[in-house]
């Protein structure tokens, strides 16, 4: 049984047995206050504006779609890079949402976005939730590129409303970075 299956027969199990909470139809609030996407939202992929190793001033783009039976809106998003050869280096302080909902887009005012010193993670909770029917594009500024091509991994995590949501790991992430031209003909 795929994941998706497991989590639709455990939300409706966890209905049957009583311990959904007064939340509008399809939401899922366990006892213990804790809540769940229905039907998580779907990781489409990532991009990055420049490609190049070392380059200045790129944006690497997250984009994820939300069900329109998602039964709770998005709060927030983690993006984590995974271990390379070495990292970009993000200006959290420059990060951009936009939403797009059906032909209506909007730029999504953002609550915090913060980075952790020494994992690396990135937070981007937004100041009003984003509604189930939306594809959201979350735009980190790079300051610079890493030093070193390769491909990087970046793991996204969603988070739906609530006092204690419990975010849904969507995937990675995949950004190719290149070594400059010069440096593989082997002019240094």
């Amino acid at each position: 049984m795929n994941i998706s299956k497991w989590c639709v027969s455990a939300v409706l199990a966890l209905s049957a047995s009583g311990l959904c909470l007064g939340l509008p139809a399809q939401a899922v609030q366990l006892a213990d206050g804790r809540t769940y996407f229905v039907q998580p939202p779907r990781f489409e992929g990532a991009t990055a504006t420049q490609k190049t190793a070392y380059f200045w001033g790129s944006t690497y783009y997250f984009t994820l779609s939300i069900p329109k039976n998602a039964g709770e809106s998005l709060q927030k998003v983690m993006i984590a890079p995974e271990d390379g050869p070495d990292r970009a280096r993000f200006d959290v302080s420059q990060t951009e949402v936009g939403a797009k909902t059906g032909d209506r887009e909007v730029r999504v005012p953002l609550r915090e976005v913060i980075q952790d010193p020494k994992t690396r993670e990135i937070m981007v909770t937004f100041n009003e939730p984003v509604a189930p029917g939306s594809v959201v594009r979350i735009g980190l500024y790079a300051v610079r590129n890493p030093d070193v091509g390769g491909v990087y991994l970046y793991g996204v995590t969603a988070y739906p409303t609530g006092e204690q949501p419990y975010g849904q790991f969507l995937g990675y992430g995949r950004i190719q970075i290149t070594d400059p031209s010069f440096f593989r003909r082997g002019f240094f």
